[in-house]
């Protein structure tokens, strides 16, 4: 049984209740079947067993399904479980749901494709916890398996960084986001207020940021070979124009590779 820790901001269930709608609006399940059309494009998974690691509510899950996957989505949040559930019923998609932390989570050599999509990396208080997740998706990777993992890069967060911006949600909730680049450029700090109904809730968190070599060099020090970078799901290079950081990362075919 893993060792006790102390709670994070990832563990309070009502941040992602009350952030729900904003997090995860209906175009972004919209878009998910080109997306995931997009990711597989890239990377190529040799089988059919697919992992979708940080799943939430199944967006990724339930279109890899529906694209022939064998698909096993792990989250830690039961509210998020809950969401996907539903959402692979009215689907009538077959997926296996684990809630689980994704730095316990190891089937060794049990997928032939882990995703890790829409940043859902960096939310621990430990940096060396990425690490730690790294070596359990490459553990849980079959030889030859491939891992892709999408997220804000650090050289996109410089060019579009804003201190505060706000939104209205379709529900009429204002949200105001408020960031902070700490740690000498290797956090960002956030705090979202959320003033629905005239009262107002702050919740606040953090992500490690990375940029394409600093993710490059972490996914090789878990044993990944042959790393590739690529500026959208589209494949275009990750350079000065990238939209997002893209990895596909491969596990050697033979153990002997590393």
């Amino acid at each position: 049984m893993p060792a006790r820790r102390k709670k994070e901001w990832f563990d309070n269930d009502a941040f992602w209740r009350e952030t729900y709608s904003f997090m995860f609006p209906e175009d972004q399940f919209a878009a998910a079947p080109e997306q995931v059309e997009k990711a597989l494009a890239l990377a190529k998974p040799g089988g059919k067993d697919a992992l979708d690691l940080c799943c939430g509510p199944g967006r990724c899950s339930i279109a890899l399904a529906e694209a022939g996957f064998r698909v096993t989505g792990v989250d830690r949040t039961k509210f998020l479980l809950d969401k996907a559930r539903a959402r692979a019923r009215k689907a009538r998609t077959q997926i296996e749901w684990v809630e689980a932390d994704m730095r316990n989570f190891v089937r060794p050599e049990a997928f032939d494709l882990v995703v890790n999509m829409w940043t859902s990396f960096g939310y621990f208080d430990e940096k060396d916890d990425d690490r730690r997740v790294l070596q359990n998706i490459y553990a849980s990777l079959r030889p030859g398996g491939v891992c892709l993992m999408e997220m804000l890069g650090k050289e996109r967060l410089a060019r579009i960084y804003q201190p505060t911006t706000s939104d209205v949600l379709a529900d009429g909730t204002r949200a105001i986001l408020c960031h902070e680049i700490v740690d000498d450029w290797t956090r960002l700090r956030n705090e979202w207020i959320l003033i629905r109904q005239g009262r107002a809730k702050t919740y606040r968190f953090h992500l490690t940021i990375y940029s394409g070599q600093e993710l490059r060099d972490r996914l090789e020090q878990a044993g990944f070979t042959d790393v590739t970078l690529y500026g959208n799901l589209d494949g275009e290079v990750y350079g000065p124009d990238a939209q997002r950081l893209v990895a596909v990362a491969h596990k050697a075919m033979s153990a002997d590779a590393r």
